[in-house]
């Protein structure tokens, strides 16, 4: 199977033969949008220019600023953290589930304050946070989904994206669904919708939940006031929306090859007690963005395993991201001045020890590629895999 197909080739050709004139316009971002809600379930996907943008977004859309609090996990990439910053609002970092490395909602509860405006869940490697016991613990908080890894991720039976008021997806180059970099925010409210599109578009009055473009008779009118609120420019181009839309069509093998995948590795070390994959909460099921392990051996490093893995024929192994306060952007507070917003009591608590679990887990993930297009190919990364564990066992 080929990650990219005649079809998004094909999509990508008709929006370079309309020569972007508005005259020929192929409508390729609002068919996206459109397959994208059909396909997972939502009332109204925006397209963005990235993942990271869309979470800012919704943030903003809220009316999250300076002085609110957001909670979200450290074990993840930092630009779940980042998007807070970016609203001149405050990172606050709950521990994650030591089992399932999901954000924890026992660890939710401790760090809720009275300036706690949202919580981000990020359905980390493509398993499912526990919605259910976030819900309950956050009450009438709103929630967002960082569903960045993890397209076809259920939970309850649900399609995951159903339970926060804004979930948000990444398709940057290495997710299940991919057009080199671009981003979705999906919400059932009409009005979060229209709020989030006018500070995706500039401000734009004319757009709204299912209104991405200004009609060209307005935008020739000398007299028409085109700038309604302060906004930025996130928006999707018609080239990535052409892919998008490509790789919406073909997500059902695109996903399930991801799952056989991972399933395969996870099993494959069931015999490895010191291998403990990631578990799922009861009635879920991973999506294998990769098939995270976790190393629980004191006598062999992370990079020996690894080394010895890729003797043994495999391609690599995916390090888990440093947790997001121990990097140097938080140790420093380098925040681009947005540093004046963070209460001292908060950046204060950006050491170790902040997030124990969350620090015993990070070094010791060995998170296993899963993106193999050639079954040829995967069979010979879990080979690899079962001589390494027999090696060290």
């Amino acid at each position: 199977m080929k990650r990219v197909s005649d079809l998004e080739k094909s999509y990508v050709l008709e929006v370079l033969d309309s020569e972007f004139r508005g005259s020929k316009a192929t409508g390729m971002v609002g068919r996206a949008e459109v397959a994208f809600s059909h396909k997972f379930g939502k009332k109204y996907s925006m397209g963005f220019v990235n993942g990271t943008g869309t979470l800012h977004t919704a943030l903003e859309a809220l009316g999250i600023g300076p002085g609110d609090e957001v909670i979200v996990p450290p074990l993840t990439m930092s630009a779940t953290a980042f998007s807070v910053l970016q609203a001149n609002a405050t990172p606050v970092f709950a521990d994650v589930d030591p089992l399932t490395f999901q954000i924890d909602s026992k660890s939710i509860i401790d760090r809720i304050s009275n300036r706690t405006k949202a919580v981000m869940s990020v359905a980390l490697y493509g398993g499912s946070p526990d919605y259910e016991a976030i819900k309950e613990a956050i009450g009438d908080l709103p929630l967002i989904e960082d569903n960045a890894e993890a397209f076809g991720t259920r939970y309850h039976g649900k399609e995951i994206g159903s339970f926060g008021v804004f979930s948000s997806y990444s398709l940057q180059s290495s997710k299940h669904l991919s057009s080199g970099e671009g981003g979705m925010l999906c919400t059932d409210s009409l009005e979060h919708a229209d709020k989030a599109r006018k500070f995706q578009s500039l401000g734009y009055s004319a757009v709204g939940a299912t209104t991405h473009k200004i009609d060209k008779k307005d935008i020739q009118d000398p007299e028409y006031l085109r700038h309604e609120v302060l906004g930025w420019n996130y928006r999707m181009s018609d080239l990535i929306a052409a892919v998008v839309l490509g790789q919406i069509e073909r997500s059902n093998e695109l996903i399930e090859i991801r799952k056989r995948v991972g399933n395969q590795i996870f099993d494959q070390v069931k015999d490895f007690s010191w291998l403990r994959p990631q578990a799922n909460y009861q009635d879920s099921e991973h999506s294998f963005w990769a098939a995270p392990i976790l190393l629980e051996r004191d006598d062999i490093s992370w990079r020996q395993f690894r080394d010895k893995f890729m003797e043994f024929g495999g391609k690599g192994i995916y390090a888990a991201w440093q947790l997001s306060y121990l990097e140097p952007v938080f140790q420093n507070l380098n925040f681009q001045g947005r540093e004046k917003f963070i209460d001292p009591k908060i950046s204060s608590k950006y050491t170790r020890g902040y997030c124990p679990n969350a620090e015993y887990i990070q070094p010791r993930v060995l998170a296993f590629r899963t993106n193999e297009w050639d079954s040829h190919h995967a069979d010979i990364q879990i080979e690899a895999l079962r001589k390494t564990g027999e090696f060290f066992n």
